[in-house]
């Protein structure tokens, strides 16, 4: 059973706010829409930092699951693997159930 809940942008009004960098998981951007699906930010950030970013639920908090800096859709899609993780708690058990899902 899956233990991570997506969010749609429906349900994540505000939810990200003061969540930062915790760590981050080596992945392809086609093994997260794999494992999480269509991510809850399908498209760049107004300061084009992020190109995708998925919001997800895990044991009652909110982490981000996101590209940083690569300024170019393409290049996430395509060759980034390595995804930055944020949440407002520490985020070694999500890393670690996120990279045995991966795996």
């Amino acid at each position: 059973m899956k233990k991570f809940k997506v969010l749609n942008l429906q349900d994540v009004d505000g939810i990200t706010k003061g969540t930062s960098y915790k760590g981050y998981v080596i992945a392809t951007y086609s093994q997260l829409l794999e494992v999480l699906g269509e991510p809850t930010y399908n498209e760049q950030s107004d300061d084009g930092k992020v190109q995708v970013e998925w919001v997800v639920e895990f044991e009652d908090n909110i982490f981000t699951v996101y590209d940083w800096k690569t300024y170019s859709r393409e290049y996430t899609e395509n060759e980034l693997m390595k995804f930055n993780i944020g949440s407002k708690v520490t985020a070694t058990d999500f890393i670690t159930e996120l990279e045995a899902i991966l795996k």
